[in-house]
This record gives C-alpha cells, sequence and structure tokens, in this order.
C-alpha cells in the first residue's frame, strides 16, 4: 500500500496537520509507505517524527526541474500510489495526484478542480459560501475519509538530537537559563504587515515579563525578520533589562528554531506559523489576532488565550490594512496582553508540557 499526502504550505498549517498523520499512520502501519509531498523550506519541521517514510520535495517555481509539479507527478506514476491525500486546495496539487495516477484522491472540492478528486469533501456550508471552521478539523475530515479512526486534534511536534544540541548552544551563547523560565516572543509576520504588532509595544511587554514575572526573553524570527528582533531587543535593553536577547544572529534553520522554542516556558505570539509550534510542544501562548478570526485555528487541547481586538473590519484577512489604519493590531494594549499572560500563568501553574527537552 502506498500513500501520497500533500503537505500544507505553510509552518502553522503544516503543525496543524499532525494529527492527521498520526491517524494515517496508524491506518496504514507499516509495511504500507507514506510519502509526505512538500515545499522545500518545511523539510525540517516533521525531524524527529516518524510519521512519513519519505519526503519528496516540490516547489512549482523551483530552478530545479525535479521539484516542479511535472516531474513529482512522474516520480508518482514509476511508484503506483494507491491512495493520494490532498491537504492543500490548489488545482495543481489535484492535478498532480491525477496525472501521478493515484487511484484514490481525496481532497476538498476547490478551485474547479473536483473532476480531478475520487473522494469530495465540501466542509461546512451555508449555500454556496463556504463557512470559516478549524483547520485541524477540516484535515482530519481527509482521514476520516481515507478511512481513519476518530484523532485527537492535539498538535505534536519533534525535534532531532541534533537540533537539540544546537539550541543548547543557543542558550548557552545568549546566557539563557536552563529551567524553563525563559519566555519567547514571536514577532514574525510572513503572510503581510497587516498581521504585525508594534515594535515598541513587544519592547515594553518583554520589559514588564523579565521585570514582574522573572523570565528571560527570547525574541525569536525568521531570516527576514532579524531587523524587526533587533529593535525590539534594543529598544528593550535600552531601558536597562540585560536579560532579553534574540534569535537575529543564531542559526536560522527550522530544526533549531523548533528546539529552542521548546525549551521555553511560554510564548507570546502574532497570529503566525511559531505559535503553532509552540502550542505543539505544549507551550502555553498568548496569540494577538488581526486580520484572521481565531476560528481557523481553534483547538480544544491547546492552553492559549486569543486576544481580539472589537472591531467591524476583523476577519478581513487583507495582508495589509486596506482602511490604513490597522487597529486591529494598534488596539491591543500591552497592558491587555501582559494581563493575558498572568491570566494563562495562573491558569497552567503546576502543569507540565507535553514534551520534556
Amino acid at each position: 500500500m502506498k500513500v501520497a499526502v500533500f503537505l500544507p504550505n505553510w509552518l502553522g498549517d503544516l503543525a496543524m496537520a499532525t494529527p492527521t498523520l498520526r491517524a494515517l499512520r496508524r491506518r496504514f502501519p507499516r509495511p504500507a509507505r507514506l510519502v509526505g509531498i512538500l515545499r522545500p523550506y518545511l523539510a525540517d519541521v516533521l525531524a524527529g517524527a516518524d510519521w512519513l517514510d519519505e519526503q519528496w520535495l516540490f516547489d512549482p517555481r523551483a530552478n530545479d526541474a525535479s521539484l516542479r509539479a511535472g516531474a513529482v507527478a512522474a516520480r508518482m506514476r514509476a511508484e503506483h500510489f494507491d491512495v493520494a491525500v490532498l491537504m492543500t486546495n490548489s488545482l495543481r496539487s489535484a492535478w498532480i495526484a491525477w496525472r501521478g495516477g493515484a487511484k484514490e484522491r481525496i481532497g476538498y472540492v476547490r478551485y474547479g478542480r473536483g473532476p480531478l478528486l475520487t473522494k469530495r469533501l465540501r466542509g461546512p456550508r451555508i449555500g454556496f459560501r463556504a463557512l470559516p471552521s478549524p483547520m485541524v478539523t477540516a484535515y482530519l475530515e481527509l482521514a476520516r475519509a481515507a478511512g481513519c479512526q476518530e484523532e485527537s486534534p492535539r498538535l505534536e511536534l519533534h525535534t532531532a538530537p541534533a537540533d537539540d544540541q544546537s539550541a543548547r548552544g543557543v542558550f548557552e551563547r545568549l546566557g539563557l537559563r536552563e529551567d524553563g523560565r525563559v519566555a519567547v516572543l514571536n514577532s514574525s509576520g510572513a503572510y503581510g504587515g497587516s498581521k504585525l504588532w508594534p515594535v515598541d509595544r513587544f519592547a515594553e511587554l518583554a520589559q514588564r515579563i523579565v521585570r514582574e514575572l522573572g523570565y528571560d526573553i527570547l525574541v525569536t524570527c525568521g531570516p527576514k525578520e532579524r531587523d524587526i528582533a533587533r529593535e525590539i531587543v534594543g529598544l528593550a535593553i535600552g531601558k536597562g533589562d540585560s536579560r532579553i536577547v534574540s534569535m537575529a544572529d543564531q542559526p536560522m534553520d527550522l530544526g533549531t528554531a523548533k528546539a529552542c522554542i521548546r525549551r521555553c516556558g511560554f510564548m507570546v505570539s502574532t497570529d503566525s506559523g511559531p505559535r503553532h509550534v509552540a502550542a505543539a510542544f505544549g507551550l502555553p501562548v498568548v496569540t494577538l489576532f488581526g486580520p484572521m478570526l481565531p476560528v481557523w485555528s481553534e483547538n480544544p487541547t491547546q492552553r492559549a488565550i486569543n486576544l481580539v481586538a472589537e472591531l467591524d473590519c476583523i476577519g478581513c484577512h487583507k495582508r495589509v490594512c486596506p482602511l490604513k489604519h490597522h487597529r486591529c493590531m494598534r488596539d491591543l494594549s500591552v497592558e491587555r496582553v501582559f494581563s493575558a499572560v498572568t491570566e494563562l500563568l495562573n491558569e497552567t501553574k503546576g502543569q507540565t508540557c507535553a514534551s520534556a527537552w
């Protein structure tokens, strides 16, 4: 039995897909073969887990022709897959599964790709309009269509030994404590500027967490967000807080980032991928929502507080504020965020994270 799984294209979405990978592995135990098809930059996200037997890298815009759609379809044809599970909703992924000869092709009917699927899911709707629903639930519906049993929506990630070693080096170089009393602040917003919280507020929040809660602060970032992380640290330590550091000048690979997050006590984050990584390691998370509604990432197994401004324009899904005021993020005060942090820590006092490092 050979099963191809077209995995999500974003870090957070891939973390939210992990319950479905668990379910598929249980439905198709070895010697059945599960192959994950995913973007190259996400190759390290599932490191340390054993759900997949192989990962195939796919990038439709790659200079390397072997990573493009036609090459992946040809590779699938040569392998004779029995099932393809499509977590991505693009017409291209459905075409690859069809052209690749997978006998059964399971996915949601979107963007005119219905005729390319053999099992068609539609999700909750009112008439022709799709309703917002948690992505974890949507992914698990695909697993159910593949014959899987009920599965917990709990997110799950792992780290490889090399990543843990790299993270230890980061903590040593930055002088971070090893007792878990490190708060990780994630200011990233690869989706667009509409998800960003002002850097001066992140800096003020960092100061309060250090002074009033006694935590060290690690500001995490991606390769394109180094300057934002440096600015947050610069604003914070300029007022005397030396326990605030960033990943800006540390290794930027996802494996190291995962292992560093795993060593921390809690996270405050914009609505972006790292918050799902934190949740997958059992960290409490305070999330600052802007253009996206929290319903898309709801999960009853997470220890989380979601903060949303009370505005009529919430849920616009725009990458840049179309009204030019960006109030969905600016109206979230430092006091409100800090209060959420203390509330969450009080609620989770005495509990342990899902994974120990």
